[in-house]
């Protein structure tokens, strides 16, 4: 068990000016959402306390930050997705990432990816991890299987994931995975 050095005073509470500080240093060094943004200065006024008069103005610096465009939920999403979709990862995991950053789910909606971005997405994957086609060794049945549940854990939808799980060549699935048609 860790005991707080007794040499080293205890963090001083937190002040309004002490406030805007964190907001303004958080949203300064990371992409965020407003829910995040909340999520945090009220952890770190749970850890230290709360100096000022009444209670901390937590949502009216959050609210504030909005107005100004220092966080915006729509860019942050669109980036989130963006990026997940380049590691990977499918609808089912990005809405996952989304909800857990405060993302309201009319947002998460416009923001979801459509069947080919889906496929692109699921060939990134495979190719990263050396699955279906990319495998070095051609699968037996249980590898396939764990193929498979690797890409369903990535949140891919079952109909995309067995196809491309099921492609002999990586030039059929490249193929594939490059068909701009999103209702196929």
């Amino acid at each position: 068990m860790a005991f707080r050095n007794s040499s080293r005073p205890a963090p001083k509470p937190i002040d309004p000016a002490r406030l805007e500080e964190l907001a303004l240093a958080y949203v300064a060094r990371f992409a965020t959402s407003a829910a995040k943004l909340d999520g945090y200065l009220r952890r770190k006024l749970r850890e230290r306390g709360w100096a000022g008069e009444g209670e901390a103005p937590v949502a009216a610096t959050v609210a504030r930050y909005v107005e100004l465009g220092y966080v915006d939920d729509a860019a942050f999403a669109r980036a989130k997705s963006g990026s997940l979709l380049r590691r990977g990862y499918g609808n089912r995991r990005i809405d996952q990432a989304l909800g857990a950053a405060g993302i309201d789910e009319a947002l998460r909606e416009e923001v979801r990816a459509g069947r080919a971005e889906q496929r692109r997405a699921a060939l990134a994957l495979a190719r990263k991890r050396r699955l279906g086609p990319f495998a070095t060794a051609a699968p037996d049945r249980a590898a396939r299987e764990k193929q498979l549940a690797a890409m369903l854990r990535a949140g891919h939808p079952l109909d995309i994931a067995r196809e491309l799980i099921n492609f002999d060549s990586v030039d059929a699935a490249e193929d594939w995975a490059a068909t701009n048609e999103d209702d196929e």
